[in-house]
């Protein structure tokens, strides 16, 4: 039967288009996801059918046609009759043997699907339900995480390690270091530095790798450790803790900040680069959406605010606490132990 006028929605009623394209987003998220996890853009190659693609993924070929007609759609490959070809940016940067080859950096964001999709229960319970010790996660996570994490601090390293400062600095621990990037960074920046990467035993083999290639083995040295509980040892004239505190509670925080402390020497500093958030907590939109990032992964981490890490850092016992924006998204806050 035909709805009356009168209980039909007007037209003005229904939902903009705009927030209707918002709640439809993952669907173009999830078809660029499968198409990175299953390596479609290799199997393309220089051109392929779908048949042709879906015999080298070992997919179904009326399915693999689907995805990649939609990826058409989304301009990631282009068809010309039959046949499917990789767009720039997709021969360029998701190939296999590419010279710019970021699939393994965004496998990461593959894995963060699961993640994800746990959010109801996650703000139901008020942490992760999938969280897992890092010695529990499988190999092939951490291998993309690091991935990830490498690409990014590629484009922010050296500008950082600048905004720092580094005059004076002989010293440098870099705590969480992950793939070395940083310490790398500090020690090109600063010929005099001797830099330790502190990190898990799986992530310290990569930063060895990277390290090597640098051609820094001299003066960059690893080590394995917790940066939850362990000592730092002493002396550090900067400790550096970037994209850490994120993943702690602030109880978890204020301790690292206070073993940070006990482990710089007199007017050595603590040099935190995160996400900071604005006082009331809902902008920088990326910041925002990145603390639900680390309530879907963690225990207790979340994105936080300028004033809390002001706060933790006179608490552990830092002075001379500032600010110092950075480009992109996220800033320092640098405190210094002064006695």
């Amino acid at each position: 039967m035909e709805p009356s006028a009168q209980s039909r929605p007007a037209q003005a009623d229904w939902l903009p288009e705009d927030f209707l394209q918002s709640l439809r987003a993952f669907q173009e998220s999830r078809a660029l996801l499968t198409s990175i996890e299953l390596d479609v853009y290799t199997a393309v190659g220089s051109g392929a059918t779908a048949a042709e693609a879906a015999a080298r993924l070992g997919t179904d070929p009326r399915a693999t046609e689907m995805l990649l007609n939609a990826l058409v759609a989304l301009g990631t490959v282009s068809k010309q009759e039959d046949v499917f070809r990789n767009s720039p940016l997709a021969e360029r940067f998701l190939t296999e043997g590419c010279a710019a080859d970021a699939r393994p950096a965004m496998m990461h964001i593959v894995h963060m699907w699961d993640r994800w999709s746990t959010l109801t229960e996650c703000v139901r319970r008020g942490t992760s339900v999938t969280y897992q010790e890092p010695e529990e996660r499988d190999p092939k996570w951490t291998l993309a995480f690091i991935a990830a994490m490498h690409a990014n601090a590629l484009q922010r390293a050296a500008p950082v390690a600048e905004a720092i400062g580094l005059e004076g600095v002989r010293r440098l621990l870099d705590v969480g270091g992950g793939s070395g990037a940083y310490a790398i960074a500090c020690a090109q920046a600063a010929p005099e530095l001797a830099a330790e990467v502190l990190d898990l035993p799986r992530v310290v083999r990569i930063a060895e790798r990277h390290i090597a290639q640098a051609g820094l083995s001299g003066r960059i040295r690893t080590r394995v450790g917790d940066l939850r509980e362990d000592s730092f040892g002493g002396g550090w004239d900067l400790i550096l803790l970037s994209a850490i505190c994120h993943m702690l509670s602030p109880e978890e925080n204020l301790d690292l900040l206070q073993r940070c402390r006990a482990a710089l020497g007199p007017g050595g500093r603590v040099a935190i680069q995160d996400f900071l958030l604005e006082p009331d907590k809902t902008a920088p939109r990326q910041a925002a959406l990145f603390s639900l990032n680390m309530l879907v992964g963690t225990p207790g981490g979340a994105s936080y605010s300028r004033s809390e890490y002001a706060a933790w850092l006179a608490q552990a016992g830092f002075e001379e606490i500032r600010h110092v924006p950075l480009s992109g998204p996220s800033a320092l806050m640098i405190g210094r132990r002064c006695s």
